[in-house]
């Protein structure tokens, strides 16, 4: 029977796939066989391998553990020898300490021994003291007390003498002195400046026609006056002078404006609120015209170079302002005549000298709502409007509030005391004259063994008598002197007070 062709060839390949499959296996195994053997040689390498590390490792651990303990053992071996020296430096410093702790009881006991003794000395001494001390007053007859008071009188009394006569004599040096240097400076300055001095007061007076013009100013139910007081600030008095009013104010320049404002009411004759108010503004304006003219005429009169618009006007202002009846710009230029001539001879600056005597009294120009001494608005107003420093510093310093340190703030001081203390230069009223001189009695009165007390001359002079059997010549010079000081230091005053201390037959003077 024939076999198909097809079953032979699946049979063959059947045949070749099992043959394949077979031989593939048998490789396979004998790869795993070999790859076993390979891993058991490996695995057998890497043991010995690491047996042999870990002997290294061993042995290496040894060694290392060997030298750290050499090392802790050399170490220890060092701190307990340190350790030795420590406790044998402590032990050093214990016997120290020890031995010294002795000799510190030792002398202890040695102070207490001494202080003991020094208090039975320091008894005894007392003692001995004491004794003596009795035995000089038994053999004196005086105690401890009289002894000591009469020592004290008899060196204050020889101090005192000692000192009367020192003082004495410096007067007489420093009087000759400065008369002789002074004289003919002030006497030259004060003839050279001739200048009037009239007292101005409080009140104006403006004359009428007639007295029927009193009840045209007062206007019907006052209107008239009310409107000029209020708009002028200044009080109109209508009494029974006959065509007269007395205008009252201590603001010269509102006084001025009102005595010009009623003069043109007066002369125009229609006096009602709308007129008397365009007056008084033209009044105004004019006198501040004036004003300015003052300040100019002033600055051209004082020859002293140009100065600051606004500075003149104020300057100007003092042509109404006065001081104990006297114009303080007149007096102003007065002193910057002055202090120019003194300048010139002394040859100090005399255009500063000039500037600070003219502008030194500026803050009398001023309201009340500027507060300060005229002394320091003045320096303040000055520099201010660009004045020098110096110019400024003998401003200020003219009253003494800072101290003087130029020779032309020293001249405008002088100047100040010259023009102020010249004869008619200033006047008061009688009331406040009758209290200086009562103050200057009264400061001289109080003292011990004065007996009757005198001011003359206007109170330019003050004579003491004193009692002769209370004060000697010395007890005199110092009275006038104490007198002297204390005036200095309660009482205000122009120029120099003379107080002349009189005992018997002699008399002591002191100029203040």
């Amino acid at each position: 029977m024939a076999v198909p062709i097809g079953l032979l060839f699946l049979g063959i390949a059947l045949g070749l796939l099992v043959g394949l499959f077979a031989g593939t296996r048998l490789l396979v195994s004998r790869r795993a066989a070999a790859a076993e053997r390979e891993r058991v040689r490996l695995a057998a390498e890497a043991g010995r391998a690491a047996e042999a590390i870990r002997r290294e490792a061993q042995v290496e651990a040894r060694e290392q553990a060997l030298r750290l303990r050499a090392e802790v053992e050399q170490e220890l071996k060092d701190k307990r020898a340190e350790m030795i020296k420590v406790e044998e430096r402590l032990v050093t410093k214990e016997e120290d300490v020890d031995s010294k702790l002795t000799e510190l009881g030792r002398r202890e006991q040695g102070l207490l021994d001494r202080e003991t003794h020094l208090k039975q000395l320091q008894e005894e001494t007392k003692a001995a003291k004491e004794e003596q001390v009795r035995e000089l007053e038994r053999l004196s007859g005086f105690t401890m007390d009289e002894a000591k008071r009469q020592v004290l009188g008899r060196s204050e009394e020889l101090v005192r003498h000692d000192l009367a006569r020192m003082v004495r004599q410096l007067e007489e040096e420093a009087r000759a002195d400065a008369k002789r240097r002074a004289r003919n400076l002030v006497a030259d300055a004060l003839q050279r400046v001739a200048a009037s001095h009239a007292a101005e007061t409080t009140v104006s007076i403006v004359e009428l026609p007639s007295d029927d013009m009193k009840g045209r100013i007062i206007g019907r139910e006052g209107r008239n006056i009310r409107a000029l007081e209020n708009l002028t600030g200044v009080d109109f008095i209508i009494d029974d002078t006959p065509q007269a009013v007395v205008l009252s104010s201590f603001d010269g320049v509102r006084r001025e404006v009102a005595k010009l404002t009623l003069a043109k009411l007066v002369e125009d004759g229609r006096i009602h609120p709308s007129r008397i108010e365009e007056m008084y503004y033209y009044s105004k304006a004019e006198i501040e015209d004036h004003i300015r003219q003052a300040g100019e005429q002033a600055v051209f009169e004082a020859n002293c170079g140009a100065m600051h618009d606004d500075l003149v006007k104020v300057l100007g202002r003092l042509r109404y302002r006065t001081s104990y009846g006297q114009n303080i710009l007149k007096h102003s230029l007065e002193c910057s005549h002055l202090a120019g001539i003194m300048a010139a001879e002394l040859g100090a600056s005399v255009k500063t000298a000039k500037r600070a005597a003219l502008l030194h009294d500026l803050g009398k120009a001023m309201t009340h709502e500027v507060e300060g001494s005229h002394a320091l608005i003045s320096a303040q107003t000055a520099k201010k409007y660009g004045e020098s420093q110096h110019v400024v510093h003998a401003i200020e310093a003219h009253h003494y509030e800072v101290q003087p340190q130029t020779v032309e703030a020293v001249l405008v001081i002088a100047a100040d005391a010259i023009s102020a203390s010249r004869p008619g230069a200033r006047g008061e009223s009688l009331e406040s004259y009758i209290k200086r001189l009562e103050s200057l009695e009264k400061i001289a009165a109080e003292k011990k063994g004065v007996e009757r007390v005198y001011a003359l001359q206007a109170g330019r002079e003050i004579r003491v008598m004193v009692k002769p059997t209370e004060i000697d010549d010395d007890s005199a010079v110092l009275l006038s002197h104490e007198i002297a000081r204390e005036i200095e230091d309660q009482l205000e005053y122009p120029g120099q007070i003379k107080v002349t201390v009189i005992r018997e037959s002699r008399a002591v003077e002191f100029a203040k």
